[in-house]
C-alpha cells in the first residue's frame, strides 16, 4: 500500500483533473482505449475538445513523443479511474504498518476547521455559563462531579497524592471513578484551586470532544483511507445536537470520559481489522497474512490501547457493563467471519484477547486495590475475556472439520448463556447488584433524558431528527450498506461499526441518554454517506469503498484499502454546491443544537435569584443546613453547589418539593422546614397550577397575598424578576408585633416593601382577643403601621423570631 503511484505524477495530477473538470472520466476512458490500441498517436485519433486535450498535456497526463502523443503512464490513469491501486507486491517485512492518506495543508485545514467547528458548536451556550460572576454548568448532574472535584482537591497535596483515590468515598470511588479522579487529575496540574476546579468544570468537556474529533477522523481514514471522510465524519460528529448538550462547555460529567474511551476502543479495534484485512488482501495464504499481522509491533500497541480502553472505560461510569455487550457481540461475529473466510480465529483475534486480558487484569487491580467501583463491574472484563477465549476455540474446532457456519452462531449464543447462567449461580450478590444497576440504568423515569429516542411524542420520526439531526437518516442508509457488505465479504472494520451501531439504536429507543454513545459510529456512517451524497451530484469522487464492485461470494477475502489522495480544491460552481449541501445537512442539525441546549441552562433571572440567596446567606454567616435552599430538584444542585458547597445529591427536593409546590399553605411547611432549609425558589413551570397553591401564592402573589391566597407569615421575598419567572424567598421564623386594643377590633398591620425594583404592600388584619391583645407575626423588616401607631421591625428581629411591642417602641 505504500507506495501507491496515485499519490504524485500522473495519477495525482489525473485525480486532480476528474475532481476539476466535468465530464472528465468519459474522456479519459476514450483516451485510455485508443492509447492501449496503440504505442502513440494523434489529437485526431481521440474523440476530446481542443480544451481538455490541452488540459491533459498541460497537467503531465498525455505526453508528446516525436511529433505523437502518448499517456504518461496508462497504468495509473486506469487505477484512478477504477479507483484501485496497482497490485501490489507481498509486504514480506514484519515493519509494514497501516498507511493512511498523504497529510497536506488541505487535510489539516479541512480537519483543524471540523475541530474549531466541534468547540464551537460545544460552546454556544457560553453567554450562559458566566453570569454575574458565577462559572455555571448547565443541568443538575454537573453540579455532583464538581462537588467530589473540591472534595477531593481538599483532600490531596498534589498531583502525585494518588492517596486521595485509594478507599474514596462512595460518591468517588462507587460508580464513576476514573471520571472523578480525570477530574481531580488535571485541577492538579492546574494549581489544586477554586480556579483550577472551575477551569476543569467549564473547560474539560469542551477539550475532550475535540481529543474525540481527532479519534474519529482517525477511525474514519483507518477504514476508508480517505482524507475526505474523515473530516466529514468530525463534521458530522460535531454538529450532532445531543453530543453538543452532554459534552457542551461547563457539561462536567462522565459522559465525556466515557465518550472518549469509546473513542478509544472502536479506533484501536477498527485498525486490528483493517491491518489484517489488507494483509490478507495482499499475501496470498491467509496463515502467512495473520503471522505478518502478529509479528507488526504496531498491532501490539493498538491492542494495548484496546485493553486500557476497556480497563478505563469500564471505571468511567456505572453503566459501563452495557458497553461491553456489543464488544461481546463483535468478537462472536468477528470470528465467525474468521472461520467462513478460512482464517484461524484464535491467532487472528489473539491481539483482542491479549488486549481484553491486560484490561481485565487492570479493571481488577483498581477495585482490589483502591476501592474502585462494585466486584460485579470490575469482573466484567474477565468474564468477556474468558467468554472470548471460548468462542475462539469453538471457532477453531468450527473452521478445522468444515461445520456450517450457522451452527457457530448457535454456539456462540449457547456458549453465552451458559457463561451467565455460572456467574449467577456461582456469584448470586454480583448477580442481583448487576439486575438492580440494569434496572436503575434502562427503566428509571422522570427525566428527559430517560425518553426514547423514537418517542410518540415527536411522532417517532422526528426525535432522531432533533437529537441526532439529519446526518442520521443518511447514516442509517450507509448502515443498510454496512450490513450487506459484511455478509458478503470479509469487512471486520465495517462489523465493528455496524456492531455498535445497531445495539446503540436499540438502547437508545430505550433511553434517549444513550444516543450520546450512539453518535460516534453514526458519526463514521454520516461522514461516509455525506461524501456519497457529494459524488452522487457529481460534486466531488465517489468513495472507493462504493465504487468498486462487491464481490458476490460470502466468504470472499476483501480488496486493499484504496490511498485515497489529499483533498484537492474543486471547481468554482462546485464549491457552491457543495456548501448547498453543507447548508442542508449541517446546517439543520446547527438549528436544533442552541434549542437543545438551551433546556440545560440558567436563565437570567435563576441566576439573580442565586446571586440574591447567596449575598443574602453570606451577610447573615448562614451555614449548612440553615442556608440550604429548597427548589425543583432538577436545579436544586446548582443553586446549593454556590450557596453552601452541598451539591452532592437532590434527594429531599426530589422527594418533597413537588408536594410542597401544588399544596396550598405553605405556612405549614416551617416546622417541617426547621434546621433543614433555609432558602425556597419557584420557577414558572410548563405546568399551569391553580390559584391557591404554594406555586402560584408565591410567585403570582410574592407571598403578601396581593393575587392568590392570604399574606405568609414565614417567607420573606428575596428577589423577583421583571416578568415573575422566578422568585427567591428566604424561611424566617418572622417578627411578632404585639399591641393592645378593644377585643374584637380589627386592626390592619402593614408596611411597605421594596425588593429588587419590586415594590407592594406587606398588609395583615387582625383581631384583638378577648383579654384586649393582638399579636401579628410579619416576615419583613420595616416600619410597620398597626393601626393609628407605627413601630419599626429590624432584620434582626425577623431572623430570630423575637417580639416587638408597639407601647414599648
Amino acid at each position: 500500500m505504500n507506495g501507491d503511484s496515485r499519490s504524485d505524477g500522473p495519477g495525482a495530477a489525473t485525480i486532480a483533473f476528474l475532481d476539476e473538470k466535468a465530464g472528465a472520466e468519459e474522456a479519459l476512458r476514450a483516451v485510455v482505449a485508443v492509447d492501449a490500441e496503440h504505442s502513440t498517436w494523434q489529437f485526431s485519433d481521440v474523440p476530446l475538445d481542443s480544451g481538455t486535450f490541452g488540459e491533459l498535456v498541460s497537467r503531465g497526463i498525455v505526453v508528446k513523443n516525436d511529433g505523437a502523443y502518448r499517456l504518461a503512464d496508462r497504468s495509473a490513469v486506469e487505477a484512478v479511474l477504477d479507483n484501485d491501486a496497482p497490485p501490489a507486491t507481498e509486504p514480506t517485512e514484519s515493519s509494514r504498518s497501516l498507511s493512511l492518506p498523504t497529510i497536506d495543508r488541505s487535510v489539516v485545514a479541512g480537519l483543524f476547521g471540523a475541530l474549531v467547528l466541534v468547540a464551537a458548536a460545544r460552546m454556544t451556550t457560553i453567554s450562559s455559563v458566566f453570569q454575574r460572576g458565577y462559572w455555571l454548568s448547565p443541568a443538575n448532574d454537573p453540579y455532583y462531579f464538581r462537588y467530589w472535584l473540591e472534595q477531593l482537591l481538599a483532600s490531596s497535596s498534589g498531583p502525585t497524592d494518588f492517596g486521595v483515590l485509594v478507599d474514596a468515598p462512595g460518591g468517588v470511588a462507587g460508580r464513576r471513578p476514573l471520571s472523578h479522579a480525570t477530574n481531580w487529575f488535571v485541577a492538579e496540574l492546574l494549581g489544586g484551586s477554586q480556579w483550577a476546579a472551575d477551569m476543569v468544570a467549564i473547560w474539560v468537556p469542551v477539550l475532550g470532544s475535540v481529543l474525540l474529533g481527532v479519534l474519529l477522523y482517525l477511525l474514519a481514514v483507518v477504514l476508508t483511507n480517505d482524507a475526505r471522510v474523515g473530516i466529514a465524519s468530525v463534521l458530522v460528529f460535531a454538529v450532532t445536537p445531543v453530543h453538543t448538550v452532554y459534552t457542551g462547555i461547563g457539561f462536567l460529567d462522565h459522559n465525556v470520559h466515557q465518550y472518549f474511551w469509546l473513542g478509544v476502543t472502536l479506533l484501536s479495534l477498527g485498525w486490528l481489522a483493517v491491518d489484517l484485512t489488507e494483509r490478507l488482501a495482499t499475501m496470498e495464504r491467509p496463515a502467512t497474512a495473520v503471522a505478518a499481522h502478529l509479528r507488526e509491533r504496531n498491532t501490539w500497541i493498538a491492542a494495548g490501547a484496546f485493553g486500557l480502553s476497556v480497563a478505563l472505560g469500564t471505571h468511567a461510569w456505572g453503566g459501563s457493563p452495557l458497553l461491553l455487550i456489543p464488544l461481546t457481540a463483535y468478537i462472536a461475529l468477528r470470528m465467525t467471519m474468521d472461520v467462513r473466510a478460512d482464517v484461524e480465529p484464535l491467532r487472528a483475534n489473539l491481539p483482542l484477547i491479549a488486549g481484553l486480558a491486560v484490561g481485565s487484569i487492570l479493571s481488577i487491580v483498581l477495585h482490589v486495590s483502591w476501592g474502585w467501583h462494585s466486584t460485579f463491574v470490575a469482573l466484567t472484563p474477565a468474564l468477556v475475556a474468558v467468554g472470548a477465549v471460548g468462542v475462539a476455540a469453538v471457532g477453531e474446532l468450527w473452521r478445522r472439520y468444515d461445520l456450517p457456519i450457522r451452527g457457530l452462531l448457535v454456539a456462540d449464543g449457547v456458549i453465552a448463556g451458559v457463561g451467565l447462567l455460572l456467574f449467577r449461580i456461582v456469584r448470586p450478590a454480583d448477580w442481583a447488584a448487576a439486575r438492580g444497576r440494569v434496572d436503575d440504568l434502562l427503566f428509571r423515569d422522570g427525566a428527559t433524558e430517560t425518553a426514547s429516542l423514537y418517542s410518540p411524542d415527536f411522532q417517532v420520526v422526528f426525535g432522531p431528527l432533533y437529537q441526532l439531526g439529519m446526518e442520521f437518516y443518511i447514516a442509517l442508509a450507509v448502515l443498510l450498506w454496512v450490513w450487506y457488505v459484511v455478509v458478503r465479504r470479509y469487512e471486520p472494520g465495517w462489523l465493528l461499526i455496524g456492531t455498535y451501531s445497531s445495539y446503540l439504536l436499540v438502547l437508545a429507543g430505550v433511553q434517549v441518554r444513550f444516543a450520546g454513545q450512539l453518535a460516534l459510529p453514526m458519526a463514521i456512517l454520516g461522514g461516509l454517506g455525506v461524501v456519497y451524497v457529494l459524488s452522487a451530484l457529481e460534486v466531488t469522487r465517489r468513495p472507493a469503498l462504493f465504487a468498486s464492485e462487491t464481490t458476490p461470494e460470502a466468504v470472499a477475502v476483501a480488496r486493499p484499502a484504496r490511498l485515497d489522495p489529499p483533498i484537492m480544491r474543486p471547481e468554482t460552481k462546485k464549491i457552491a454546491a457543495i456548501a448547498a449541501v453543507g447548508v442542508l445537512i449541517f446546517g439543520l442539525s446547527l438549528i436544533y443544537v442552541p434549542g437543545l441546549n438551551a433546556q440545560t441552562t440558567y436563565s437570567e433571572a435563576q441566576v439573580d435569584a442565586l446571586a440574591e440567596i447567596d449575598a443574602h446567606a453570606t451577610a447573615h454567616d448562614k451555614s449548612f443546613p440553615e442556608n440550604y435552599v429548597f427548589n425543583e430538584w432538577g436545579e436544586n444542585r446548582m443553586y446549593n453547589h454556590f450557596v453552601n458547597g452541598e451539591s452532592a445529591g437532590y434527594g429531599y427536593a426530589q422527594s418533597n418539593f413537588r408536594t410542597f409546590q401544588t399544596g396550598d399553605d405553605p405556612d405549614s411547611w416551617y416546622e417541617e422546614f426547621e434546621d433543614r432549609v433555609g432558602y425556597v425558589v419557584v420557577a414558572e413551570t410548563d405546568t399551569e397550577l391553580p390559584a391557591e397553591t404554594t406555586q402560584r401564592q408565591l410567585l403570582d402573589g410574592l407571598g403578601a397575598g396581593a393575587e392568590s391566597g392570604e399574606p405568609l407569615v414565614h417567607y420573606q421575598l428575596l428577589y423577583v424578576d421583571a416578568d415573575r419567572t422566578a422568585a427567591a424567598f428566604v424561611v424566617v421564623p418572622g417578627a411578632t408585633i404585639t399591641t393592645s386594643g378593644s377585643p374584637g377590633d380589627e386592626i390592619i398591620v402593614s408596611t411597605d416593601v421594596e425588593v429588587t425594583n419590586t415594590t407592594f404592600t406587606y398588609e395583615r388584619e387582625a383581631t384583638v382577643d378577648e383579654n384586649g391583645d393582638l399579636s401579628v407575626t410579619v416576615p419583613y423588616a420595616g416600619v410597620y403601621e398597626v393601626g393609628d401607631e407605627t413601630v419599626t421591625v429590624s432584620d434582626e428581629t425577623v431572623l430570630e423570631g423575637e417580639t416587638v411591642s408597639v407601647e414599648s417602641a
